[in-house]
């Protein structure tokens, strides 16, 4: 099973670009984040139409996370626990298989400090809450998405530019790590422990051209799903394309 993740930027804006990238047999499963669509208005048809199944968590014109799959998707969980008030469609999780999944559309946290890192380190905390627990099902997890974490030095362009940024703050690299010390590993570093990899590049300043990028799109998997992880990579061709998201894919296999 391939599982992949992708921050589209809008899901009716990229639809062509996400359903060719389907269609090219790119992956079985796909979390994907800021749908920036309700749930009545998400493009179900164009998935239905190719025999994938769909859950979606969204809102109007911002954030958005969904799952589609070619299997059927079951214990579809909207929302993170721990936080009633939180309004935000950030998080959907659920069951394809044996393998639990979750979508994940960390926020960005700046200006920082400020309310807005504030809220980012909450979310985060309730992550980390929310992870420890699916750990106990003692089944293959995977939490995947854009974490809007810049993990280490090596996964950025320019580090110093990026100093005091909330992706790279040591606080949010700290809350970040609390997830592999619990127990999650970081799919691609697993295979690719040194490599310098990107999964997003903005869309000013030539940044694509020049490939000045980032890495904050990650997989994270329970040691159920790492024993049975495969390859693991980044597909660059979609930010190559015309008017593309400023992310493209990151994927891995599990073997069953």
């Amino acid at each position: 099973m391939r599982i992949a993740s992708w921050n589209v930027n809008s899901a009716k804006s990229r639809l062509d670009i996400i359903i060719n990238w389907l269609k090219s047999d790119s992956c079985d499963v796909l979390l994907f984040q800021e749908t920036k669509s309700q749930d009545e208005n998400f493009p179900r048809e164009a998935f239905s139409a190719l025999g994938w199944h769909v859950a979606i968590h969204g809102q109007k014109s911002y954030n958005g996370v969904a799952i589609a799959s070619r299997h059927p998707i079951h214990d579809v969980m909207c929302g993170l626990p721990c936080d009633d008030r939180d309004e935000q469609a950030r998080y959907i999780e659920a069951s394809i298989e044996n393998v639990r999944v979750a979508s994940i559309y960390l926020p960005n946290g700046n200006p920082a400090p400020g309310p807005k890192f504030d809220y980012k380190l909450q979310w985060m905390n309730r992550l980390n809450q929310r992870a420890a627990a699916l750990l106990a099902r003692e089944q293959p997890i995977i939490l995947g998405g854009d974490f809007n974490v810049i993990p280490d030095d090596v996964d950025c362009y320019d580090p110093l530019g990026w100093e005091g940024d909330a992706l790279t703050r040591p606080e949010t690299r700290q809350a970040f790590r609390r997830l592999t010390h619990t127990g999650y590993c970081d799919a691609l570093r697993a295979r690719h422990p040194h490599e310098v990899i990107y999964t997003y590049w903005d869309y000013q300043a030539g940044a694509w051209q020049r490939d000045h990028g980032v890495r904050i799109d990650h997989l994270l998997l329970s040691p159920e799903a790492v024993d049975r992880l495969g390859a693991v990579g980044v597909d660059k061709a979609p930010r190559g394309l015309e008017k593309p998201s400023d992310h493209t894919p990151i994927w891995c296999d599990l073997h069953f």
